[in-house]
């Protein structure tokens, strides 16, 4: 029998020490260091090459050709589910799907578990949060309690995998969540770092050698992160994020990795009464209730992955009473909106400096795309000027620090989904006119933010205001 020794392992991060300390060094948390129980190495294992106290197997090298086709996928009846995954869900997989407690995580593994089960396949729903009398209560509210879903209430990780091994391998399995899971190889309390590493490496064994889909649940940290070592991240095919607040009432399904397919599609969902319900045209949910008479709102013509998808971008500009003005965003990146408000004064003449920005974009969606930059400089320059921009114009294109606006790709897609949903006119890049084809719409195009700050001018002094008015004259 080997020797144990003590360690102390960060339940944030997973970093390891020989002694106790308040800080860990790898993530700079405090106090979360805990004692845990490992193996120490045997003794002369690592004198020689041939070292190894057993011996191992010998197992069949194969080359780089073959005659095996693509990895099959399981189509879940899900549209949005599928879309995220590249197709369905390829045999022997692994994903890790992250949210904020009560986003509606279980909700929708739910619903995917009931669709694949009425299509004749073997599902299994691990639960160790729930009592299975709770899940089913669940079940009955979406109105899958008919569904030939398998369920158990379950933490160790032995009993779920030899119980899964009884019969036909499941197609699919979900186990909610991983950090509730422990196993008898591992000296640790459940949830612990090497508790929820040592789970999921015997799952993820299981799931390779029997071809079956398993769905890791896992809980996240306060500022959105999956929970426990980010070795797990790394073990996975994927990883997914599901995104959404109770302020509003869908839900976006994100891909962070996926070894199958693409990483920067989403899928939307509706919370309703019955369940997530899956959107397909997204855009009009996005748009929906906007007010196109007031000034500060701008239509920016995006893509997610594959799919077109427009969004208002809402600015207020309004003279501070501070020292320091105020630079709020709420769904955009902090530092682009820094960097536009610098290229606006330094090339536009704009004087912003007295001025407190407040950014949104409207319908809590995150939008990270570098082509968003000039629908927000439309919304800032129009929310300054006082002056409504064109109701049934959208904007698309790159702003540069020498305030040049580059070309977007997919310029076609863009402004086909615009069309589609009512929009007459865009405003791009000049630069990327070549890339738009034969537009559906109207396009005008501008080399700078000069160019566009000269129209929303115009347009202020049609309506009698002032392009830059002063704090003293609010």
């Amino acid at each position: 029998m080997a020797k144990r020794s003590m360690s102390y392992a960060c339940q944030s991060c997973g970093a390891v020490y020989g002694r106790w300390q308040g800080r860990c060094d790898a993530c700079g948390g405090w106090n979360t260091l805990a004692e845990e129980a490992v193996a120490a190495p045997l003794p002369g294992g690592a004198t020689a090459p041939k070292g190894l106290r057993g011996k191992g197997r010998v197992f069949a090298l194969e080359g780089l050709t073959g005659s095996e086709p693509e990895a099959p996928r399981i189509a879940s009846g899900i549209a949005e589910l599928d879309r995220v995954t590249g197709g369905g869900f390829v045999k022997g997989s692994v994903i890790l799907l992250g949210g904020d407690p009560g986003i509606g995580k279980s909700t929708l593994l739910m619903q995917a578990c009931a669709a694949l089960s009425n299509k004749g396949h073997r599902v299994v729903y691990i639960s160790g949060e729930e009592a299975v009398g709770q899940v089913r209560l669940r079940a009955e509210r979406l109105g899958l309690s008919k569904a030939p879903v398998e369920l158990a209430s379950e933490t160790s990780v032995e009993d779920i995998i030899t119980t899964l091994s009884q019969g036909a391998p499941p197609k699919l399995v979900v186990i909610d969540s991983i950090q509730t899971m422990w196993t008898e190889a591992v000296e640790a309390a459940p949830g612990t770092v090497t508790q929820v590493r040592g789970s999921a490496q015997l799952l993820i064994r299981y799931a390779k050698t029997s071809g079956a889909a398993l769905i890791l649940v896992g809980h996240v940290t306060k500022d959105g992160q999956i929970a426990g070592p980010r070795v797990v991240e790394h073990m996975v095919d994927a990883v997914a994020s599901f995104e959404g607040d109770g302020a509003h009432h869908f839900r976006i399904l994100r891909a962070v990795k996926n070894r199958f397919g693409p990483t920067d599609e989403i899928g939307v969902f509706e919370m309703t009464g019955l369940g997530l319900s899956e959107v397909g045209n997204p855009s009009a949910l996005f748009l929906a209730g906007r007010d196109t008479a007031s000034p500060g709102t701008a239509v920016f013509a995006g893509m997610e992955g594959t799919r077109p998808l427009l969004v208002e971008f809402q600015a207020l500009v309004a003279p501070t009473s501070l020292g320091t003005p105020r630079r709020a965003v709420v769904g955009w990146d902090q530092s682009r909106l820094s960097m536009v408000i610098a290229v606006l004064e330094a090339h536009a003449g704009l004087k912003l400096g007295q001025h407190d920005v407040y950014l949104n974009v409207a319908g809590g969606l995150r939008i990270s795309e570098p082509a968003a930059d000039l629908a927000a400089a439309a919304a800032l320059v129009s929310s300054l000027a006082q002056a409504p921009l064109a109701p049934d114009r959208v904007y698309m294109g790159e702003i540069g620090l020498t305030g040049a606006l580059r070309p977007v790709s997919q310029a076609a897609s863009r402004l086909k989904e615009a069309a589609k949903l009512g929009f007459s006119s865009a405003m791009m890049p000049r630069a990327g006119l070549e890339s738009a084809g034969k537009p559906p719409i109207r396009v005008e195009s501008a080399g700078d933010v000069a160019d566009l700050v000269a129209g929303i001018a115009a347009r202020a002094r049609t309506s009698g205001r002032r392009l830059a008015p002063q704090p003293e004259d609010a």
